[in-house]
């Protein structure tokens, strides 16, 4: 299927995209399972979330670790976004967008919590932005394999969705937070509905 190439048009297709996507998708979601469960253990913020484990200094620099992961993927997916379609870029910027403030409180009050000072907490915000933009650049370099980039970041969006964001509405009482992720379906549908 011919999509744009972004910043300039192209008619190349990306065949990887359909072929291979459910494949990568599920390398996404595994990968951050990985991250998660070995590498920076406890980095998660769901009902899984251990406070005292912030309490120890290194504690800290392993959540900001799996963040820079995860925002490097962000990144990732909004420029995959904007290569398949300016429509899909626009979608996946304003997700990214709206959570990237909370992510940046979450993160420096991760570091404060672990003993780090205010200007490291500052600082592992700012890094966190600083991921987002090389994901997007790391794209914008290799657009040729948006094939690849947009499942990949798709699987880590459904991991973070299916393991983290769920399971917190869930805990929730009552309906309203399901109620919420309701809504932001239905928008996105009308969003869809009225751009096409």
């Amino acid at each position: 299927m011919p999509v744009s190439c972004w910043p300039q048009p192209c008619s190349k297709s990306f065949p990887l995209l359909e072929k291979d996507a459910p494949f990568l998708i599920l390398a996404g979601y595994l990968i951050t399972h990985f991250f998660e469960h070995t590498v920076t253990p406890h980095f998660h913020f769901g009902e899984e979330t251990h406070h005292h484990e912030f309490v120890a200094a290194h504690k800290g620099y392993s959540v900001l670790l799996g963040l820079v992961i995860h925002t490097f993927f962000d990144g990732i997916a909004i420029a995959s976004g904007f290569i398949v379609s300016n429509w899909l870029g626009w979608m996946i910027f304003l997700a990214i967008f709206l959570h990237k403030i909370p992510e940046g409180f979450t993160i420096a009050s991760v570091m404060l919590a672990s003993g780090r000072s205010r200007r490291l907490a500052w600082g592992a915000s700012v890094l966190l932005g600083a991921a987002t933009f090389a994901g997007v650049l790391t794209m914008a370099i290799f657009q040729r394999h948006v094939g690849i980039g947009l499942p990949l970041s798709g699987g880590v969006t459904i991991y973070v969705a299916a393991s983290d964001l769920m399971p917190e509405v869930n805990r929730e009482p009552g309906g309203k937070m399901a109620l919420v992720v309701l809504l932001g379906v239905a928008i996105f549908f009308l969003l869809d509905r009225l751009l096409h």
